[in-house]
């Protein structure tokens, strides 16, 4: 058993995690998801608190949410996989997320990128398999771009972290990555202000901001086609229906939940690819 101790960086990994179990038990048409449930039963914490909050309505939908954007993303990966098999996937700001496993089709190569005490945990709790390696870097520090082998292709994808970054650091790194790996691709999650204001109420509070209006949010895509010459192309998908419509198989709140969602808050999965 691994012991999680309560308010560190190792409970913000596991809830996440604990979300995504949640929502194989109660939605298993939709999620099957053994991988947390086998990690969860690993850990030495009490999720009784955790289980109460997601349990409810809102709570669920949270869940559900953590569940659909690990969908969203591995399909997007599967599908550049499809052209390009042995490419590098790499999971930026990766925690405790196993969806390079999900993804594995037998000679890509894996690559889980975090700060240098989450990969202490990840090494602990999901520890590297068959070509996938755990990197500790801060993903601003190029220097973890040298440890990415491009040369059968790159798709990188990030899930729930570029909220924590600063705008003007997104747009950076997103330049320095379409020069370093030509040809790539990266997905990751977003929502626009209204969004991020709602965040600062929950888990980006437990980071310390307060004012979103300096981090990273947009209202739409062409804010980012505006960012670098070297981007092809920026698509966007609807985060809740773009992938995979779950609004026939949920209950009258979680459908209201999800046209605010889409409506509202414009919360997006955002594919950016490089020329």
């Amino acid at each position: 058993m691994y012991h999680i101790k309560k308010n560190t960086v190792q409970e913000t990994l596991i809830i996440p995690l604990f979300g995504r179990k949640v929502c194989s038990e109660h939605f298993p048409d939709l999620f099957e998801d053994p991988e947390a449930e086998r990690i969860c039963s690993m850990l030495d914490y009490d999720f009784t608190e955790k289980g109460k909050k997601m349990e409810s309505a809102v709570g669920l939908f949270g869940a559900l949410e953590v569940a659909q954007r690990q969908y969203d993303l591995a399909w997007e990966v599967k599908d550049y996989l499809k052209e390009h098999p042995g490419a590098a996937v790499v999971n930026l700001g990766c925690g405790l997320d196993d969806t390079f496993r999900k993804c594995d089709n037998g000679v890509c190569k894996g690559y889980n990128i975090d700060m240098p005490d989450v990969i202490e945990v990840r090494n602990e709790i999901l520890p590297a398999g068959e070509r996938e390696i755990n990197l500790g870097y801060d993903l601003n520090d190029e220097r973890w771009m040298d440890e990415i082998d491009p040369s059968n292709g790159a798709v990188f994808f990030a899930s729930g972290v570029f909220y924590y970054f600063k705008t003007d650091a997104v747009r950076e790194l997103f330049q320095k990555m379409a020069k370093r790996f030509p040809s790539a691709t990266i997905v990751f999650d977003t929502c626009n202000k209204r969004g991020a204001k709602m965040m600062t109420k929950t888990w980006l509070k437990e980071a310390g901001i307060s004012d979103v209006n300096a981090f990273f949010s947009i209202e739409d895509k062409a804010e980012i086609e505006a960012w670098c010459s070297d981007f092809a192309s920026v698509t966007a998908r609807s985060y809740m229906r773009g992938y995979r419509d779950i609004y026939n198989e949920v209950r009258i709140l979680h459908k209201m939940m999800i046209r605010f969602c889409d409506s509202l808050v414009k919360m997006q999965i955002i594919k950016v690819a490089f020329r």
